[in-house]
């Protein structure tokens, strides 16, 4: 059965891809829920247009992503933190404390998921990772010095 995709489903496609699927999945589980319709002449036209817009709207949001990007890779974020004697901290600096740290500094809104780094446990220069598209991924320098 051929069904065109109303939704990003993970493992088969996303959203106005045409696909091939088992007549019962299609028929018991992607047309009930909405997920899919039938691939009729009309409905293969309004396929396109879903990927039209798609591909515009993946285009703009790489765009923002690539300039925020310009943006934070030549900054380097300060955070203070409450730090030993040999520059281990007492606690840890998390990818939320990252995010509000770019906020306060630079203005630019991130999601914490959007950064990815283990939690920052000693003074120094770190470098976190941010994803902020899946073609647009950046080093963000983060320097934790003691309060």
């Amino acid at each position: 059965m051929r069904v065109i995709l109303r939704n990003d489903l993970d493992g088969l496609g996303k959203r106005g891809d045409i696909v091939d699927v088992a007549d019962g999945y299609g028929r018991n589980y992607l047309l009930p829920r909405g997920l899919a319709l039938k691939a009729t002449a009309g409905a293969v036209d309004q396929a396109a247009k879903m990927r039209r817009a798609r591909d515009q709207r993946d285009t703009a949001d790489r765009e923002a992503a690539q300039s925020i990007a310009t943006k934070l890779v030549p900054k380097i974020i300060t955070i203070t933190a409450k730090a030993g004697t040999e520059g281990k901290l007492f606690g840890s600096v998390t990818t939320a404390d990252v995010v509000d740290a770019v906020r306060e500094q630079t203005g630019i809104e991130l999601e914490r998921r959007q950064v990815e780094t283990e939690p920052i446990k000693s003074l120094g220069q770190h470098t976190v990772t941010a994803k902020l598209h899946t073609a647009v991924s950046f080093p963000i320098t983060v320097e934790v010095v003691s309060a």
